[in-house]
């Protein structure tokens, strides 16, 4: 008569399975898996995430906080939190938005302990621009060496239009376009009503396309 094999047996020999491969050969799935194991995440599994993922989170707070000279430290914090927290995704497949969310949520902390308020007027004024107008697409990885001058001194000036923008504004352009974000993400994270969150993407679409208007206008 045939045995079959314990189905904690299997388990077991799966996970000897697993954690005899290298970290850098894990996919991203297995990587969060190894780290969800114990009672703290392997240090091996952690610091390969931590490489693919740490240029994903400079980008993210280098976008947010342009102008703040303690960005490394802010990062630092993130995969503080990540490693802490890591064990409470329930989602492995949704690891980019919530370690996004992660720094979102710590550079809004930090912001609100600054009580850094930036309003221009050029923004406040009054202005009906209906949301979706423009269709920005804005890429979050740097042009590469290859791409022709133009494309190059487009996204330089991108890149310093949305530094120039309001915190607020910066913000809520950077989450829904960058990262990709619905609205109702972005009004949770700042604290804001979904109707104020549409209306600074408005405004910031409208100040990007006003700063960028030459470039259109050649194309």
């Amino acid at each position: 008569m045939s045995q079959s094999i314990p189905a904690s047996w299997s388990t077991v020999e799966t996970r000897k399975s697993q954690n005899s491969v290298s970290p850098d050969k894990l996919s991203n799935h297995d990587l969060i898996a190894r780290c969800q194991e114990g009672c703290q995440p392997d240090r091996a599994a952690f610091a390969e995430l931590l490489r693919r993922y740490q240029s994903h989170v400079d980008k993210l707070l280098y976008h947010l906080a342009p102008d703040w000279q303690d960005r490394a430290d802010l990062a630092q914090e993130v995969w503080i939190r990540v490693y802490r927290n890591i064990n409470r995704l329930n989602e492995p497949l949704k690891f980019r938005g919530w370690l996004s969310r992660i720094a979102t949520n710590l550079f809004y902390d930090e912001l609100r302990k600054r009580k850094r308020v930036n309003n221009p007027i050029s923004l406040d004024a009054p202005r009906r621009v209906e949301d979706g107008e423009i269709d920005w697409d804005i890429e979050s990885d740097y042009p590469s060496p290859d791409e022709n001058l133009t494309t190059r001194e487009f996204y330089d000036q991108l890149q310093t239009a949305i530094a120039d923008l309001p915190n607020a504004f910066r913000t809520t352009i950077v989450l829904r376009e960058i990262e990709g974000m619905a609205y109702e993400e972005i009004a949770e994270i700042t604290g804001v009503s979904l109707g104020t969150v549409k209306s600074r993407i408005a405004r910031a679409r409208a100040k990007l396309q006003s700063v960028l208007q030459h470039y259109f206008e050649e194309g």
